[in-house]
């Protein structure tokens, strides 16, 4: 591992981190000014209205890394153009709510912006000696996995730290196997590195107790750039490149698959909030706010560990890889079996033993 390379790395990160960390008091400011505060309601656990708008503390020291350590180029061009659009849809999201139709159509301009002009795309995989060419449907596989990477990160954004967390447990977990792999030269390896400080500078004033939330427009753009990182940096040709990202990702994923499947069986609209959330329902297992967060994201950096093993192969005793994944297997199911996550049967239970 080259000394310069690790050198190179601690600065970015410590800079962007810095540049991030003393913004976000400013950032609170504007948040008061522009009223865009998170009230409590029904489904929210905390207690007073707190300032959203975090999102652009991280924008900030990000684009300030990337005028440091980034270079112009096409895409990184469509990257900034994408995550601009990101970050206004975002902004007025968190000042005035929209719904949930005029938020998906910035979402859909960013990432058309990313496929078309910047040509970032999932063209093909490779899969058991067989390669599948997606052609043109390589435009929407793209345009679809970008949107449902922002809205995982914003489902999962219920607690102070939650997202921003799991976010930067991400982008650790890129530059660990950038490492191993040799791959330290690339886009995706700089804006890992500017996303990593940035997102730990906001989670300074974010872990909890909270004094600002990251808001729509952090959210969003977390999973925007979350997004963007996969496709560079694992968009090759073989079948367990893409599937790494979704390994590391697998808890706010998971999260998001079970609410779908929730609302459905509630015969709800997908696009219904409700409070039957990972985090929810860990908070109703009696544990504390800090707890849940730690709770989530020890399990996150089980996958994040699993998803390492997966890109090192032989490296790593099979046996242990798999110890790993049976592991996590069991945690699945046996929360899912506990929990109303998916059913409220736990509730149904109780009230059939009160009767």
């Amino acid at each position: 591992m080259p000394y310069n390379t690790i050198l190179y790395s601690l600065k970015v990160i410590i800079i962007t981190l810095l540049i991030s960390a003393f913004s976000i008091p400013v950032v609170k400011k504007i948040a008061h000014h522009v009223n865009a505060l998170d009230v409590p309601n029904e489904r929210k656990v905390h207690q007073k209205p707190m300032p959203r708008l975090g999102g652009l503390g991280i924008f900030f020291a990000f684009l300030v890394g990337y005028m440091l350590f980034g270079q112009n180029t096409v895409q990184m061009n469509s990257i900034l153009i994408g995550s601009f659009i990101i970050i206004i849809t975002g902004i007025i999201d968190d000042i005035k709510p929209l719904n949930a139709k005029d938020k998906l159509v910035g979402q859909i301009i960013s990432a058309l912006v990313i496929t078309f002009y910047g040509e970032i795309l999932l063209s093909q995989i490779t899969a058991f000696g067989l390669t599948i060419n997606f052609g043109y449907f390589a435009y929407p596989i793209t345009i679809i996995f970008l949107i449902a990477c922002m809205n995982i990160i914003n489902l999962i954004d219920g607690l102070d730290g939650l997202a921003g967390g799991i976010s930067s447990i991400f982008f650790m977990t890129i530059i660990v196997i950038s490492f191993f792999q040799g791959r330290t030269t690339g886009l995706e390896f700089t804006l890992t590195l500017i996303m990593l400080g940035s997102t730990l500078g906001f989670l300074v004033h974010n872990f909890h107790p909270a004094k600002i939330f990251a808001g729509d427009s952090g959210a969003l753009f977390l999973g925007f750039i979350i997004a963007i990182i996969s496709l560079l940096g694992f968009k090759g040709t073989v079948l367990t490149s893409v599937f790494v990202p979704l390994l590391i990702l697998a808890v706010p994923i998971l999260d998001t698959l079970f609410a779908i499947l929730r609302r459905l069986l509630k015969h709800k609209r997908i696009s219904d909030a409700d409070k039957q959330h990972l985090h929810h329902q860990l908070l109703g297992m009696k544990f504390s706010h800090r707890n849940t967060v730690l709770i989530i994201y020890g399990v996150n950096i089980l996958f994040a560990i699993a998803s390492i093993f997966y890109t090192l192969n032989s490296q790593i005793n099979i046996y242990l890889r798999i110890a790993v994944y049976l592991v996590l297997l069991v945690l699945v199911f046996w929360f899912v079996n506990k929990t109303n996550i998916v059913t409220e049967k736990q509730i149904k239970l109780k009230r059939k033993k009160k009767k």
